[in-house]
């Protein structure tokens, strides 16, 4: 049963879409896109498009997903091919390589939505994205993308309740951002390297189970694997520790470690300095206000 106060920004959220009238949703297949894409179905019809892009950064087995949610929720699938690895700023991997990545997406959208001759691009962020780092946010901004799940007032909770309301089977899904997040800041991101990765950690989602892990790419081919703390003793023991490295020294990684602090989303920030978060995060913000 949704709660009186997820009505209301459920009501809420179908209106603001209802008064764009016509819609692009840059679509990830994660739960916070799916959610907006399923409003933008109900609000506005054949006039809601879900696009989603794509490059050798998408993990395996998301396109397939973001096929199958769109028939299931019932709005037109527009596939989206982005030049982002021809990108030099973007593939030197700096701290605001997410800036670029999506400056590239959300320019593509804004000429599929001047093409269906449809009048604003919208994506999926929540309230819980604003005051972290996202500098993906600033390209929102300033492409005129729109975010109506922030409008209506949205946390990450109220997305994943009204998901779980509306029957979409990606309600508790895992955070899924893109391969290049897992490269440590200034080492090089290339095709090769994210399709390295993308094997790794579908091999270890297969050995162990979990689907919530992360191996992140570090200086001299250092594989940090990062993995929900009671997963840590499986992977420790002797025959499974040796499948693992023999796996990913065949994959081309030079060492293996396993992060003892286990799993983190975004953990590649932390070694961002505070002020090169801060001035992302004020940016976005003074465009907001």
């Amino acid at each position: 049963m949704t709660s009186p106060v997820l009505e209301g920004k459920r009501d809420k959220l179908l209106q603001i879409l209802r008064d764009y009238g016509s819609v692009v949703v840059a679509f990830s297949a994660g739960v916070d896109s799916t959610v907006v894409a399923k409003a933008a179905a109900l609000a506005c019809g054949e006039k809601a498009v879900a696009a989603t892009a794509f490059s050798p950064s998408l993990a395996s087995g998301e396109l397939d997903q973001a096929r199958e949610l769109s028939e299931l929720i019932g709005i037109r699938h527009e596939i989206v091919e982005t030049g982002e690895f021809s990108n030099p700023d973007y593939l030197a991997n700096p701290g605001n390589r997410c800036y670029f990545c999506k400056t590239e997406l959300y320019g593509h959208l804004g000429l599929l939505a001047e093409k269906l001759g449809f009048r604003i691009v919208v994506n999926g962020a929540n309230l819980d994205d604003q005051g972290d780092y996202r500098p993906g946010m600033t390209a929102a901004a300033e492409n005129s993308v729109t975010s109506p799940l922030i409008e209506a007032g949205f946390s990450k909770a109220d997305v994943r309740g009204l998901a779980n309301v509306w029957g979409l089977p990606v309600w508790d899904k895992p955070a899924t951002p893109c391969l290049s997040s897992r490269i440590a800041y200034g080492v090089e991101v290339t095709p090769g390297r994210v399709r390295m990765i993308d094997a790794a950690e579908k091999f270890l989602t297969e050995l162990l189970g979990e689907k919530v892990l992360r191996v992140r790419l570090e200086r001299q081919g250092l594989a940090r694997i990062e993995l929900p703390p009671a997963i840590i003793p499986g992977i420790a023991e002797p025959q499974v520790s040796r499948q693992v490295v023999e796996k990913f020294l065949e994959l081309g990684f030079g060492n293996v470690t396993v992060d003892l602090r286990g799993f983190r989303s975004g953990s590649m920030n932390s070694l961002l300095s505070d002020a090169q978060q801060l001035v992302e995060i004020t940016d976005f913000s003074q465009t907001q206000s």
